[in-house]
């Protein structure tokens, strides 16, 4: 199946899809957030989760998701804000990811958290703050973010050591713009986590990352577009919008050989099991 250059327009009741990552927040997007809008409705897109950097923006966080119903939100703090410094991971943030956690009608998740060593300097603060944010999310019963980037070793054995002090509910949650191995991707699988692909998996020579999609069962695949960035071919090195995860579902549906109504009705089914999203009205 050949991706198109020109946007389909499918009802937004045929085909739905949701995306399950995006930063619409970003100054990218000040311009013209409203005609995005109508982008992601015109390409079935009925549902987004907004994933958190920081705290410090959960304010617009709530304006984008006051102004459109579709979009969900989650609260946390990413691994490269976790430095051990005064705008830091602190017992004060934790408080208020928790706080928010708990009075915001609109959170699905807590995220988006994990590891990234990629020419990281602060290891032991991006440590510190995953397993807090990871207590938080078992304290208030919601699924996490995962952000893993160079960091799956470490990655794997934080969650196995959260698992071992509360076997009788481990984590819950989703590997989110996923790009590891076959071998990486089972770690995950086993300890009961989803996979999440983005626009990675639309560019060239990512034969390793195929082999991972194909590996995924069908009850644990997502998809999202980590938007503004890593627009999905054909529309690599434009800004990345939430309509675009249309391409990943249909490079997902080419790689694991199956159709892609099947592909995005099996993605938007788990994107609504694993974040308890009601049914779309749109």
């Amino acid at each position: 199946m050949a991706l198109s250059t020109k946007m389909k327009t499918p009802s937004p009741r045929s085909h739905s899809l949701i995306d399950t990552h995006v930063h619409i927040n970003f100054p990218e997007f000040e311009p013209d957030l409203d005609q995005i809008r109508d982008h992601w409705r015109a390409a079935g897109v009925v549902d987004l989760v907004h994933s958190c950097v920081t705290p410090q923006e959960f304010p617009r966080l709530q304006q984008i998701a006051t102004q459109f119903r579709e979009v969900h939100l989650a609260i946390g703090m990413h691994p490269l804000d976790s430095r051990t410094n005064t705008s830091g991971w602190d017992g004060a943030i934790a408080a208020q990811i928790q706080a928010i956690a708990r009075s915001e009608s609109k959170i699905v998740a807590i995220g988006e958290t994990g590891l990234d060593f990629y020419k990281s300097d602060n290891r032991s603060a991006q440590i510190e703050a995953f397993r807090a944010q990871l207590t938080i999310a078992h304290e208030q019963n919601l699924p996490v973010i995962i952000h893993s980037r160079e960091a799956a070793i470490a990655t794997r054995e934080v969650l196995q050591q959260f698992n071992c002090d509360y076997p009788h509910r481990p984590v819950c949650g989703v590997m989110h713009c996923w790009s590891g191995t076959a071998e990486e991707t089972q770690w995950f699988l086993d300890l009961g986590l989803y996979i999440s692909f983005s626009g990675i998996i639309t560019f060239k020579n990512v034969h390793t990352l195929h082999e991972a999609a194909r590996l995924v069962p069908g009850d644990r695949l997502l998809v999202e577009t980590d938007c503004p960035f890593l627009a999905p071919v054909p529309r690599r090195g434009q800004r990345n919008e939430p309509a675009y995860v249309r391409y990943v579902a249909e490079k997902l549906a080419e790689i694991r050989q199956e159709p892609f109504e099947n592909l995005a009705a099996t993605t938007t089914t788990n994107a609504r099991r694993l974040f308890n999203l009601p049914q779309s009205e749109l």
